[in-house]
């Protein structure tokens, strides 16, 4: 399956729990491929393939330094996540601002309602 939308990739590379820990790991700082590993039960070859769809997602970018090539988090497409769930954000805190509205209205006047 070939996932061509920006968005669509992101959430197809966040769906893994490994590449979600692997993405925690980076919000610490540059790591190599043997340090990102550690944590894990897999091989080296197995975390590589991990950070290649990250990679490919644009959630990480990897540069060389003489033998050392160091993985490093972008966070600019979960920025364009964030934009994305702002308005769905937005349509719930407005949803329970209702909620809570309505249900302060069919509470008045029950001695049982709780009070605020």
């Amino acid at each position: 399956m070939s996932v061509t939308d920006p968005l669509s990739a992101t959430f197809s590379a966040l769906a893994d729990p490994t590449r979600r820990a692997l993405l925690a790991q980076l919000t610490e700082g540059e790591a190599s491929v043997n340090q990102l590993a550690e944590p894990f039960d897999m091989t080296l070859q197995a975390v590589s393939r991990h950070l290649k769809v990250l990679e490919a997602a644009g959630l990480v970018a990897r540069s060389r330094n003489a033998q050392w090539r160091p993985c490093r988090l972008d966070p600019a497409p979960l920025r364009e996540i964030d934009g994305w769930l702002a308005r769905y954000r937005t349509y719930w805190l407005g949803s329970f601002d209702k909620m809570d509205a309505y249900l302060t209205e069919i509470t008045r006047g029950d001695p049982d309602a709780p009070k605020n």
